[in-house]
């Protein structure tokens, strides 16, 4: 029975300070809380600031990946320049800035050139772009190359391997609408006969495929042409290995030769004469 009193009568200044010490732990979780839901409210009016953009960034990039190999090197062997007024222009790509700023550093290593930050994949700087460098998107109207997607057969450069579908004839009168909608607007016939070519160009590699009767292909003319890097190695081997080959042919027939000299020699030396 003392020995219980004692250890209640221990206690007794933790009771006394109880009062003074939890208006302190209150106070500091309550300004925890406050910081958290500021952070929180900052993030919300962060999101609240960022523009709604209703564009593919994917297919706009397919977009521009046709626009530059297969219309761009025959603009550029014209030397011929694009209006801006044309959607097919560069500044006419809301992400055109954005794009030019991917560093591919490796196989599983993106780079921002914006602010060095590093991502395993590009789809993940795709999203950095979209969080943090929104303002750098130049989102006025017609910038949105993936509206032009219908025109430029983007869906055959996304997925080569995709089954063809049933052509749809109303489709393909729109879109086909569309590409010569481009080519009247971006290489006008009344420009003189650079701009003729081109329109002519840009009809068969883009608009005559717009059509379900099969005939026309689209992207018939090819599009810029890259170096193989295996090409490159096995002519690089080749070039190696040629003048090696024929040093190696060279020697061959040296040695065969003086090996038959040697030869002719041990056996006009070695003959023995015939008794008179």
């Amino acid at each position: 029975m003392g020995r219980r009193v004692e250890l209640q009568i221990s206690s007794f200044p933790f009771l006394f300070l109880l009062p003074f010490v939890s208006p302190t732990l209150y106070g500091a979780r309550a300004r925890e809380e406050f910081h958290v839901a500021a952070g929180a409210r900052d993030l919300l009016q962060h999101d609240a600031q960022k523009p709604e953009v209703h564009c593919s960034r994917e297919r706009s990039r397919a977009a521009w990946k046709i626009i530059e190999e297969y219309l761009m090197p025959f603009v550029e062997k014209e030397q011929y320049n694009i209006s801006t007024k044309c959607r097919l222009h560069p500044d006419n790509d809301m992400f055109r800035e954005q794009e030019q700023h991917k560093i591919h550093v490796d196989t599983n290593e993106w780079r921002c050139d914006f602010c060095k930050k590093s991502f395993r994949a590009e789809k993940f700087l795709d999203q950095h772009f979209d969080n943090r460098h929104y303002n750098l998107l130049n989102d006025g109207q017609g910038r949105c190359l993936a509206d032009l997607c219908g025109a430029l057969h983007c869906d055959l450069v996304m997925d080569s391997k995709k089954t063809k579908s049933k052509c749809n004839p109303a489709a393909a009168a729109r879109n086909r609408h569309l590409c010569e909608s481009l080519a009247d607007s971006c290489f006008p016939v009344s420009q003189g006969r650079i701009a003729s070519r081109l329109h002519e160009l840009f009809l068969r590699q883009f608009c005559d495929a717009h059509a379900c009767n099969g005939g026309q292909k689209p992207l018939s003319r090819g599009g810029k042409k890259h170096t193989n890097i295996f090409y490159f190695a096995i002519c690089v081997l080749t070039m190696l290995l040629v003048p090696l080959f024929y040093l190696f042919v060279y020697l061959y027939r040296r040695e065969m030769k003086k090996g038959v000299q040697d030869l002719k020699r041990i056996s006009k030396t070695g003959r023995k004469s015939k008794p008179s």
